[in-house]
């Protein structure tokens, strides 16, 4: 999933031509490695990520001579990168950042007309595809997920902690005009894969559920519960809100 997700905002990018694109949150590379495949021979990429852990695995595994690699956080992009960038791609990861600071730093990274292409997880916009409830045949696996934190750990998420996970539509709006980017189209899509690939996404720390006061170890025991109950191959559906922003002229 991951990997087609890539693919599909290198494209709506429009990279062709480009000088230099930015991988932010990149983690492993494999949305730069979906970057190096459309742009020029002569095009730099940068990797900018937090976790320099995910990058020693990248810098094994994506070995294209024209990729850099920045451990950063998201926040300082600008501090590495000024007014150069023909655009940025951020694949599942905004809502995960201070979004206002991250809006404000593409800009500055981002020539004028430069591209800001990013998504964000149909749970967290508060959005859902039409063909995601037709495809489902039964419970997904976060909501097993939640039942058996209820039921062993008597947990109840807070309405202030589910509120903090929400970025709709709107207010992505609202933080793009503040940062000066203006919104070329948005998208709702779905991405297929099956209970196993969901098991994967969900063993990684930074999206491990639920949230709240656990242990790693004990969203791992909680995940292992919760997939058991479930088919290796049932078809699951994942809904997610595509932008494609620009540098404005002028910020607004």
């Amino acid at each position: 999933m991951y990997s087609a997700t890539s693919r599909d905002l290198a494209d709506r990018a429009h990279l062709t031509g480009s000088r230099l694109v930015i991988d932010l949150c990149g983690g492993a590379g494999a949305t730069a490695k979906a970057i190096l495949a459309l742009v020029p021979a002569e095009a730099r990429v940068i990797s900018l990520d937090s976790a320099a852990a995910m990058q020693r695995v990248g810098r094994r595994t994506v070995t294209d001579p024209r990729l850099s690699w920045i451990t950063a956080r998201a926040e300082d992009l600008a501090e590495h990168v000024s007014g150069t960038a023909d655009a940025v791609v951020c694949n599942s990861a905004i809502w995960k950042t201070d979004v206002p600071a991250v809006f404000a730093a593409v800009r500055s990274a981002l020539r004028p007309g430069g591209r800001f292409v990013f998504n964000i997880g149909g749970g967290f916009a508060g959005i859902a595809h039409l063909d995601e409830q037709s495809v489902r045949t039964g419970p997904s696996l976060n909501t097993l997920i939640h039942k058996i934190a209820a039921r062993e750990y008597g947990h109840t998420p807070s309405l202030a902690s589910h509120n903090h996970l929400k970025l709709p539509p709107e207010t992505v709006t609202e933080h793009l005009n503040a940062a000066g980017l203006a919104i070329l189209g948005t998208e709702v899509t779905i991405q297929h894969s099956t209970m196993a690939e969901k098991k994967a996404w969900l063993s990684i720390p930074v999206f491990a559920r639920p949230h709240g006061d656990f242990t790693n170890d004990e969203r791992m025991a909680i995940l292992e519960q919760a997939y058991a109950l479930t088919t290796p191959e049932t078809p699951t559906v994942t809904s997610w809100l595509i932008v494609v922003a620009e540098r404005s002229e002028e910020k607004s």
